[in-house]
């Protein structure tokens, strides 16, 4: 699950650059975004050297057709040209993202998240879909028609989100522009004296950011967009933690608790004062007056009704968002009745599961049990971390049973951040920095300890670190792809797969006893109730305690766990349905392959092609996979029909 509900730089419209956010993989806010700057691993094959990827786009790369090139050369080249323009304007408009690939050139700034930028921002959008659809797709090479395809998409769902109210919805239940900013010490570079002086230049320009984050959800209230009252409780909390007395005590102050041996004490100091004043006389100021904007203007025009449909245009909103996270044409009804009868087909499997725990009781009972008993949930913090850690280990030195190609950027475990902690998801992931100067991070959540059960974590460890996020996103960064690609992902895909890997575990040795077993298929039936809880909530007219309480009858999920994440599908409609959405199809697309290919079936191939693309639309996906099965029967045909060698021979 990767993705925390913060405020993101990254996030537009629902699609991710990974780079920027944290793939908490599954909660992000829920509008377009133009930049909070949160800134939203083996085999005979190398990968390349990982580059700095320059602010006009491909890394040293010259694409230019020689002279008398034909007319496909001549459309490859204008696409290039405008694929290099359009990810300069991208790290432009998302400045800290930039800087974590390697581009320092937009150091000295922060991205702007008024509604103008917005706007300017669609304005810029629709000038590259007129370029992009004056280039003829059918005249441009084999990869640039794909290219093609999928930057017009992503251009088109850009446009199409600025229709709707959806972009007043700067906060969630868990994020907001207050959290992005406290993020940064958290994805910023800290290493020379350039770095420490444009982080103190980028302090200067957070109480702008924040006033114009603040007359955006201004407006959105003016408009009747805003969220429900009841997951937003003690929301206020995630700002006033970050209301200090003293600015010594601030987050912002987190890069300078220990100097780098690159930069003199002297100058160390010097920038440490700077950001000390700037936190008293700027930051810690700003967050007074979003603290008084959110209880005296937002908190008391809060929302009753959960669902979208309750805001003007709010179920055109939801249907978009719909077609958006499962890169479907289906409706939310149709999403719904496969949520129930996937639900139905996992129940009868924790029923056989259950049966030989060797429980006797009902299913209901069986749950209580699971939710009361202390010895299935950990003692400290230091505990959940060590038992992670070590099903991370044991998985990494299985890889090479289902993959031959494999990221080259490592990734650790950290805990997730206190003031977040406690209105958050259970973990996330955060992806590396595209210029290899910080890992991938899996972060577990270690407050209220007695909802977190050990024998989940093995399915919540393979989602988000291997052969989960992290191995998909790290390869991804890696590959010979336009940046676009690289960093941005397709939701259905990122966390379909990540529900996939969950199931992987099942063929090298995971879930060995019931009680694992059974983590593991509350966590698919979890996925599965999405589909249905969050149509429910959006669609159907659910109440909060409808969803609380369809969840609470069919996961194992602790009750803590159920309540926030339901609050995360109320506050950030659609995200929720692309996990099953997009594992059903990769595994609709193995079962094709392993039946169409019989013995010449080999699961590390399978997978490696799944992942050779980037994150795509699942219907691309679908297309891509059946091309490698044709090819491979190909193969196989070929093969067969070589003279057997003999000995004589």
């Amino acid at each position: 699950m990767p993705f925390i509900a913060v405020f993101s730089e990254t996030l537009r419209h629902g699609r991710l650059l990974w780079g920027l956010g944290l793939l908490m993989i599954g909660l992000l806010a829920c509008s377009p975004i133009a930049d909070s700057d949160k800134d939203h691993a083996l085999s005979g094959e190398t990968m390349a050297p990982q580059k700095t990827v320059s602010a006009k786009g491909e890394t040293e790369k010259n694409d230019a057709p020689a002279a008398g090139a034909d007319k496909s050369q001549s459309q490859d080249a204008a696409f290039n040209i405008l694929l290099d323009d359009h990810w300069a304007w991208t790290l432009a408009q998302a400045p800290t993202f930039a800087t974590s690939l390697g581009v320092r050139d937009y150091d000295d700034r922060l991205g702007d998240p008024s509604l103008a930028a917005l706007d300017a921002a669609v304005k810029q959008e629709k000038q590259f879909l007129d370029r992009l659809e004056a280039i003829n797709p059918q005249a441009l090479s084999k990869d640039n028609q794909l290219n093609w395809q999928l930057l017009h998409l992503e251009l088109q769902n850009d446009i199409e989100a600025n229709e709707y109210g959806g972009r007043y919805m700067l906060i969630t239940n868990r994020g907001g522009p207050h959290l992005a900013m406290a993020g940064l010490p958290d994805r910023l570079p800290f290493f020379t004296r350039a770095d420490y002086q444009s982080y103190v230049t980028r302090l200067s320009s957070v109480p702008t950011y924040m006033e114009r984050a603040t007359e955006r959800l201004r407006v959105g209230v003016q408009a009747g967009w805003v969220q429900p009252c009841a997951p937003m409780e003690d929301y206020e909390d995630t700002i006033r933690v970050h209301i200090v007395d003293s600015p010594a005590k601030s987050k912002f102050m987190q890069p300078f608790a220990k100097r780098p041996s690159t930069i003199s004490e002297e100058d160390f100091e010097a920038l440490r004062q700077q950001a000390l004043q700037k936190v008293r006389a700027g930051i810690v100021p700003a967050y007074k007056k979003f603290l008084q904007f959110y209880e005296n203007e937002y908190r008391p025009n809060c929302r009753e009704q959960v669902g979208t449909s309750s805001m003007p245009g709010g179920r055109a909103y939801y249907d978009y968002r719909v077609r958006l996270f499962t890169t479907t044409n289906l409706s939310a009804d149709q999403v719904h009745e496969l949520g129930l009868k996937e639900v139905a087909r996992i129940r009868k499997e924790m029923q056989a599961t259950i049966k030989e725990a060797g429980f006797q009781g009902s299913f209901d009972e069986w749950l209580d049990y699971l939710r009361t008993n202390p010895d299935l949930y950990p003692k400290t913090a230091e505990q959940r971390m060590q038992v992670a850690a070590r099903i991370a280990k044991k998985m990494d030195g299985e890889l090479p049973n289902l993959f031959t190609r494999f990221p080259r950027v490592p990734y650790g475990l950290k805990e997730i951040p206190l003031d977040i902690a406690e209105k958050t998801t259970t973990a996330y992931y955060q992806p590396p920095a595209g210029d290899g100067s910080r890992a991938g991070f899996y972060y577990i959540n270690t407050t209220k300890l007695d909802t977190r059960p050990l024998h989940e974590l093995e399915a919540l460890t393979l989602h988000e670190a291997v052969p989960g996020h992290h191995f998909q996103i790290a390869l991804a960064q890696e590959l010979d792809l336009p940046n676009f690609r690289r960093y941005g992902g397709v939701t259905a895909f990122v966390e379909g797969w990540g529900l996939y890997s969950e199931r992987l575990g099942l063929e090298v040795g995971f879930y060995d006893n019931p009680y694992t077993d059974f983590g593991r298929l509350s966590y698919e039936m979890w996925r599965a109730c999405r589909l249905v809880v969050d149509t429910g909530i959006h669609a159907k007219g659910w109440s909060r305690q409808q969803a609380i309480d369809y969840m609470a009858a069919n996961t194992g999920l602790s009750m803590n766990n159920i309540t926030t994440e339901v609050d995360r599908y109320i506050t950030w409609p659609g995200q929720a349905l692309a996990y099953k959405m997009g594992e059903l199809k990769i595994r609709e697309l193995r079962a094709y392959a392993e039946q169409s290919l019989g013995e010449d079936f080999d699961i590390r191939q399978f997978h490696d092609r799944i992942l050779e693309n980037g994150a795509l639309p699942l219907s691309v996906l679908e297309e891509k996979i059946h091309a490698w099965v044709d090819e491979e029967k190909v193969k196989a045909k070929e093969k067969a029909q070589q003279p057997i060698q003999t000995a004589d021979q």
